[in-house]
């Protein structure tokens, strides 16, 4: 399986986990977690299963409050355990299963937790949107379980904890995110000659807009994307490049490379979903119909390459054309790059105060061009309350001297940490948002 993994060791990739151990290959079916199965990757994967069914038992699934979904999903299915956000939740969702069927329903941020490490599943999709995807990914993490990582904040908030969480309990990224799996499949096999990593964004619907022109986007404009369907924040983050910045955080934390070797290209007809320089100036695509259930199934059927219902590429079908992302109009590229730089809890800062700020802007109370320029004010408040830019976590101590119950320690300890300094980002921006006379 080594030839079909990304590199490891440096120095020019250091892949943030090991291969699965040969017997979840050999594995079948696999006992499946799917959290966020309602939401646009989690729709996506179920229809993975769908084609592929003898490859999956699923053991539970999970959403926030799409309870009428998860019910059709789990009467389908047929998992032993589910979970939802809150116990309204849960009595909606009790109320829609048969009598025949009364699986376990768990609640809150504790029952995610308890979902991604039941003993009986091998692997988790972790696949919901946002911040609230991250104690799920390290549950599942602290658990060994092998993670198709669809949930890239995860990384973005605390992508050190788990390379050091893979690296003490055998845990095993797969990562969904179409730009990072094409990444990941160029890479296999050749990691040490890599020379740069090279993301492809689509630009969005606003490309070549002027700032006159995108001070006046609506919601309902921003949620029309060009090539992919996909949930509200997502897309607006597509339109405004965070996401792509985001990405950038993603791959540092995936493939252990530098910020200065991650680039960044337009590429409006998402054919080419990444490509990897190599040391010699050749560069290596995956190409593909933009699609996720392809990226979504390359992960749950890892190694495997399996027919999953997807129309094949025409190449004939259009031109493939590249430029550079226009900065000065999208400047959240260069606020991730900046937060990933500086570290210091900024990335978690960046990831809230962009949360916060797309949600204002879905509900009509700031404008497109205020998404960025709140997270940067959230962005400096943050840098000029921290005393001598003291850094936001201390490294963890080696794993091997003080054992996996520290570890379960510590990583509460720094998921507790963020969502304090969540919280307050999010705050702040309300703040901003109301008092800040130019910004909304």
């Amino acid at each position: 399986m080594a030839t079909l993994w990304p590199g490891q060791g440096g120095p020019s990739i250091n892949y943030i986990s090991r291969p699965p151990a040969e017997d979840w290959i050999r594995e079948r079916p696999h006992g499946l977690v799917v959290l966020g199965s309602t939401g646009s990757i989690g729709r996506s994967a179920m229809s993975v299963l769908e084609s592929q069914p003898q490859f999956f038992r699923v053991e539970g699934l999970a959403c926030a409050r799409h309870v009428t979904l998860l019910a059709q999903q789990a009467l389908r299915w047929r998992p032993a355990h589910l979970a939802v956000l809150d116990e309204e939740a849960a009595a909606q969702l009790n109320m829609l299963l048969s009598d025949g069927y009364r699986p376990r329903i768990l609640v809150g941020r504790d029952g995610y937790a308890e979902l991604a490490a039941l003993p009986q599943a091998s692997t988790v999709l972790s696949a919901q949107s946002g911040s609230a995807g991250l104690t799920g990914t390290l549950s599942a993490a602290l658990a060994g379980k092998v993670i198709c990582l669809a949930n890239k904040e995860s990384l973005v908030l605390a992508g050190d904890l788990v390379r050091r969480l893979c690296a003490s309990s055998g845990a095993v990224i797969l990562p969904v995110d179409s730009e990072h799996n094409a990444i990941f499949q160029c890479v296999a096999g050749r990691g040490q000659e890599v020379r740069r990593l090279v993301l492809t964004a689509s630009g969005g619907p606003f490309r070549g807009y002027s700032r006159e022109a995108l001070r006046l986007v609506t919601p309902d404009q921003a949620l029309r994307h060009p090539n992919w369907s996909m949930g509200a924040k997502i897309t607006i983050d597509s339109a405004t490049l965070m996401n792509k910045g985001l990405e950038i955080i993603e791959a540092f934390h995936l493939y252990g490379v530098s910020v200065q070797n991650l680039k960044v290209l337009v590429h409006p007809q998402s054919v080419v979903h990444s490509l990897v320089e190599l040391a010699d100036g050749s560069q290596l695509a995956q190409l593909g119909t933009p699609d996720m259930r392809l990226a979504i199934a390359a992960c749950l059927l890892w190694p495997h390459c399996m027919p999953v219902q997807v129309p094949p590429l025409d190449l004939t079908s259009k031109s493939l054309t590249f430029h550079e992302p226009e900065e000065d109009n999208f400047p959240c590229l260069n606020l991730a790059r900046s937060a990933l730089e500086g570290r210091g809890g900024r990335c978690v800062v960046l990831n809230a105060a962009n949360e916060a700020a797309v949600e204002l802007f879905l509900s009509g109370r700031c404008s497109f061009l205020d998404i960025p320029r709140l997270v940067a004010a959230a962005l400096k408040a943050h840098e000029d309350s921290l005393p001598g830019h003291q850094p936001f976590c201390a490294p963890f101590d080696p794993v091997s001297e003080k054992g996996a119950c520290t570890l379960e320690r510590e990583t509460h300890t720094l998921a507790e940490r963020i969502e304090r300094l969540d919280r307050r980002s999010r705050e702040l921006v309300h703040v901003l948002a109301r008092d800040g006379g130019t910004l909304c």
